[in-house]
C-alpha cells in the first residue's frame, strides 16, 4: 500500500500524452502509469550506476595486473 506522496507540476501537453498512454495500456489511472515508469527507470538507472561491465580482454588484463603486482612497501 502506497504511503508516500509526490506532488508535481507539468506541462499540459505532457500530461495529456501520459494520460493517453496510460489509457492505451489499460491502466486504471495516470498515477499507476507514472509509478510504473518511475520504478522501471529507477531500477535501470541504479543498475547502470552500481555495476561495472568490461570486455573479457580488459578483465583478463586487470586480473593479470593484480596477479603480477609488486608487494606493497
Amino acid at each position: 500500500m502506497a504511503t508516500a506522496r509526490l506532488d508535481m507540476r507539468l506541462n499540459q501537453e505532457i500530461k495529456e500524452k501520459a494520460e493517453k498512454a496510460s489509457a492505451l495500456l489499460g491502466m486504471r489511472s495516470l498515477t499507476e502509469y507514472v509509478v510504473r515508469l518511475m520504478e522501471e527507470d529507477a531500477d535501470r538507472v541504479i543498475a547502470r550506476h552500481e555495476s561495472i561491465t568490461v570486455e573479457n580482454d580488459v578483465f583478463d588484463r586487470f586480473v593479470h595486473a593484480c596477479d603480477n603486482a609488486k608487494e606493497p612497501n
